[in-house]
C-alpha cells in the first residue's frame, strides 16, 4: 500500500447505493419533520416563553413609573409574538402545541398589560390636563381645590 491510502477506508460504491435504498423503501413521502435532519421531532418555538414572562411582567408593571415600563414589555412582547407566529403557521408541524400555547397566553398577557397602561397613561394625561402640573406638585393647593370642589 503507498502513504496515500495507509489512513483511508475504502469505500464501496454499491454499499453506498444500497444504502440509500433502504432508507426510502417504501417510503412515499420524505421523513417527518420536513427531511430537514429533525427526524419527526417538534421544537418549542423560539421566543414562546420570552413572550410569556413579558406579556406577565407587562400586566405586574403596569402601575410602575406611569405605565411607561408596562408599554415597553407590553410592545416586545407582541413584535416578539408576531414573528413567533408566523413561524409557526409556515410549518406548525416543526413546532410543539405547547409552546404554540404559550405564545397565545403571552400574547393575551402583553394585550391586557397595554390596554391597562394606556388605561394609566391616559389619566395621567388628564390629571395633568385638569390640574395642572404646578398643582400636582403643591398639596396644600391641591387640598384646597378639592375642599372647594366638595363645597359647591
Amino acid at each position: 500500500m503507498s502513504e496515500e491510502q495507509e489512513g483511508q477506508v475504502p469505500q464501496n460504491p454499491q454499499s453506498d447505493q444500497q444504502s440509500q435504498q433502504s432508507f426510502n423503501q417504501g417510503a412515499p413521502f420524505p421523513p417527518q419533520g420536513g427531511g430537514f435532519g429533525f427526524g419527526g421531532m417538534q421544537q418549542a418555538l423560539p421566543n414562546a416563553t420570552a413572550v410569556l414572562v413579558l406579556g406577565i411582567l407587562s400586566i405586574v408593571t403596569c402601575c410602575c413609573f406611569y405605565g411607561i415600563i408596562s408599554l415597553i414589555l407590553g410592545i416586545i412582547a407582541v413584535i416578539l409574538s408576531k414573528k413567533d407566529m408566523a413561524l409557526y403557521f409556515a410549518n406548525a408541524g416543526m413546532y410543539t402545541e405547547g409552546s404554540y400555547k404559550n405564545l397565545k397566553a403571552g400574547r393575551v398577557c402583553a394585550i391586557i398589560g397595554l390596554v391597562f397602561s394606556a388605561i394609566i397613561i391616559i389619566t395621567c394625561i388628564i390629571v395633568v390636563a385638569i390640574f395642572g402640573v404646578d398643582m400636582l406638585r403643591d398639596q396644600e393647593a391641591m387640598k384646597e381645590w378639592i375642599l372647594q370642589m366638595q363645597n359647591q
